[in-house]
């Protein structure tokens, strides 16, 4: 999806050429990149942006000024991407902890398509490190729209459903959406929100918002006055005191008070950022250390019960011991890994194992319908062992179209029984679904309980395609500080709900947060307890406050919603899945339970002196304008990764990639093809033969096509011979 969308826009900047801007230009016509330069990455979306959407190449022109251009024939398919020209950003960005809340704010004109034309708009928001979005709305002269989450029940009742390519994830941190019919010459005026993680390394907390604008967005009329400005507002939580070593912007400090810092940029700009926006802020300690924030609930919470937060920092690991670690990487290799998948799997299998220390062991499982064995026992991390282990990965092992997961996992698990004095760690690796998960989930979760004091870890990735986030994945898991914690205080009192059901292993690779809700009074003493790298035991004490100024249940929101929904799932509990569902709609935060809809709601126009209400404003009258009573709906794709689908992963397709068919519509396609089917072949159906041809080549299609041509052709010569014997 994200190559169609790259080269789509490669299209529309070939296109945008046409359009002229007059001689008083700021900048060139976008130009597409030389061969030899030119990267998919590139047309992908650095910052947030909005692109026409062209499927008529005959509505491209300056809506300002009309060029007449020479008439175009035919049509695009898939359609062209024009990006928008923008005339003004706002990012404001709240940062609590590890977690930040973002804000867009901005104004974009169809500067591309004529006045008297019309376009869809698509707007792309990339977002930060484990980006969720939690919202966009947008202002048209006549129009508004926004996105809202609804009951999964509620949803079922929505006709007007959007296609795929109108909302949905074109990767992991880029999320799409599709206005319909805007204008040409109409101002866009839009706000985007979502939230996103800071990174952490070495004491310092690292925040990135992507908001790097290219050259083609900025206006080209030098007169269009172009203001950026960043809000940076930071609440280091239980960090006392904020010390910020690099900034990306000239930011002049508005406030400061303890762990509470305000940042701010402002300034008229000949063209938009060049760079995103990074901030980073030291928290750094000598040893681990953690406190605790208490919180009391809103009146809108239909939970009453007490918020806490627990955080623990690594704190400098320079000097101290680390865990001894074994490790066993269990790789799924069947037919539908093939490809990309699984190449992407050994790379990052070869930069984690070039992270492990020589005292380290470790071993490789891969399987399909059988199981092979890099080696019969666990394998000491030299360079020649991680050499021959890589060689062993890029040979041919024989793939099957079945995935048996448990026998891997039971022969990992009994190859880790014997490791005492160190860290034992599985990291599963597949792209889908097997028809035996809750079982597999069951016997895993017995074992662990039954696992002795530094029981095997187990670490689950579902591939998307990304080493990067493959290898952070496994250094964090290689990075273990603090194991087998435990607080004492969760364990005598039992008004306090913990939202995990064991706690993690702390990483010198990140914070640890634990959340929860507690009825009555909170201990007035907290203590962590756990063990280090030397297998010695240690005891922190954590100072507990009043959150001031930050919103636990906001901050908790999307960690509680991920452990509540896998709770539902592995228990089929319907009351789990209500409460994850409440928890989204409160939050915004999208779940397996909620759907994302599209609202759009109607202007109408009213005169301040009269009554009277009109569809169409007069130039220079004191007007106001007014939302309709009854906004329309759209019902978005499923936006979520989903539990799991055996055809979608026999066939390698993406979640959420299939479009849904109305119910009439699925009826009158069984309808027309119920008759033809049986006279045409015995083995298959027009609405096979449709969904086959929708996914051949250009020229497969030619050939096809100039086959059946051939063919219809002896068929006429033959059946003129039957009916003019004489004239041969």
């Amino acid at each position: 999806m994200a190559e169609d969308f790259a080269r789509a826009v490669e299209d529309g900047l070939k296109l945008g050429k046409r359009i002229y801007m007059g001689k008083d230009r700021a900048v060139q016509p976008p130009k597409p990149l030389p061969l030899m330069e030119r990267s998919m990455h590139f047309y992908l979306p650095s910052a947030p942006m909005v692109y026409a959407v062209i499927s008529d190449p005959r509505i491209v022109d300056n809506p300002d000024i009309p060029s007449y251009q020479p008439h175009v024939h035919g049509r695009l398919d898939p359609p062209a991407l024009i990006p928008l020209q923008m005339n003004g950003v706002n990012l404001d960005v709240d940062c609590y902890g590890d977690s930040a809340f973002v804000q867009v704010s901005g104004m974009w004109r169809v500067h591309c398509v004529m006045r008297s034309r019309s376009c869809d708009c698509r707007i792309a928001v990339p977002m930060g490190d484990e980006g969720s979005i939690l919202g966009v709305e947008i202002d048209l002269p006549t129009k508004s729209y926004s996105t809202e989450l609804i009951g999964v029940e509620e949803s079922n009742g929505i006709q007007n459903i959007a296609r795929p390519e109108d909302g949905q994830f074109l990767k992991p941190h880029i999320f799409t959406l599709t206005i319909p019919k805007i204008d040409g010459g109409t101002y866009i005026s839009m706000k985007l929100h979502w939230s996103q993680k800071l990174s952490y390394n070495d004491g310092k907390f690292t925040l990135t918002v992507p908001f790097n604008f290219p050259e083609f967005v900025t206006p080209a009329i030098r007169q269009i006055p172009k203001k950026e400005r960043i809000q940076l507002n930071v609440n280091s939580g239980i960090a006392s005191g904020i010390v910020y070593q690099a900034v990306s912007h000239p930011f002049q400090e508005s406030k400061r008070n303890g762990g509470h810092i305000g940042l701010l940029y402002e300034a008229n700009v000949m063209t938009w950022s060049h760079t995103d926006l990074s901030f980073s802020y030291g928290v750094s300690s000598g040893n681990i250390f953690g406190g605790a924030l208490l919180q009391s609930p809103s009146l809108y919470d239909i939970d009453q019960r007490d918020m806490f937060c627990i955080c623990l920092f690594p704190g400098s690991q320079q000097g101290k011991k680390v865990f001894r670690k074994e490790v066993i990487f269990v790789v799924d290799i069947s037919s539908s890994m093939r490809g990309r998948s699984l190449e992407s799997t050994k790379n990052a299998i070869n930069t984690a194992l070039s992270k492990l220390s020589p005292e380290d062991s470790f071993n490789i499982i891969a399987f399909s319908d059988e199981t092979f064995l890099y080696c019969t026992s666990m394998v000491l991390a030299s360079e020649e062992s991680i050499e021959n282990a890589s060689e062993w990965m890029s040979k041919e092992h024989s793939e099957g179209n079945g995935t048996n997961m448990l026998t891997p996992l039971q022969k990992a698990v009994e190859m880790l029984s014997s490791t005492p004095g160190s860290i034992p760690m599985v990291f599963l690796v597949t792209d889908g679904t097997v028809e035996d998960e809750r079982k597999i989930c069951e016997w895993m979760d017995k074992r662990m309980k039954n696992g002795g004091s530094l029981c095997p870890r187990i670490h689950t990735l579902g591939i998307d395609t990304i080493d990067s986030q493959m290898q952070k994945l496994f250094s964090k898991g290689l990075s273990t500080v603090l194991a087998n914690i435990t607080i004492d205080a969760f364990d005598d009192h039992e008004q306090i709900e913990v939202y995990s059901s064991c706690i993690p292993d702390l990483s010198s690779e990140s914070p640890l947060t634990i959340c929860g809700r507690c009825q009555g009074s909170f201990p007035d003493t907290l203590k962590a307890k756990g063990i280090l790298g030397d297998l010695s035991h240690v005891i922190i004490d954590l100072k507990i406050e009043k959150a001031m100024n930050i919103s636990l249940d906001k901050i908790s929101a999307r960690q509680q919603i991920d452990l509540l929904t896998a709770q539902a799932w592995f228990s089929e509990n319907k009351q789990l899945e209500e409460k994850v569902a409440k928890l989204s709609l409160r939050t915004c935060n999208i779940s397996e339970y909620t759907r994302m809809i599209l609202l759009e709601k109607g202007k109408i126009e009213r005169d301040t002196d009269t009554t009277e209400a009109r569809k169409v404003p007069k130039k220079g009258d004191a007007c106001k304008l007014l939302d309709s009573a009854e906004p329309k709906k759209i019902l978005l794709q499923i936006l979520t990764v989903g539990f799991g689908d055996l055809l979608a992963t026999a066939e390698n397709i993406c979640p959420g990639s299939e479009e849904e068919i109305l119910p009439e519509v699925a009826e009158m396609l069984n309808k027309a093809t119920s008759n033809c089917c049986g006279r045409l072949c015995r083995h298959c159906c027009c609405l096979c033969c449709i969904r086959c041809c929708s996914k051949m080549s250009n020229q497969c299609s030619i050939l096809l096509t100039q086959l059946c041509g051939a063919v219809a052709c002896v068929g006429c010569s033959q059946l003129c011979a039957l009916c003019c014997p004489q004239e041969g």
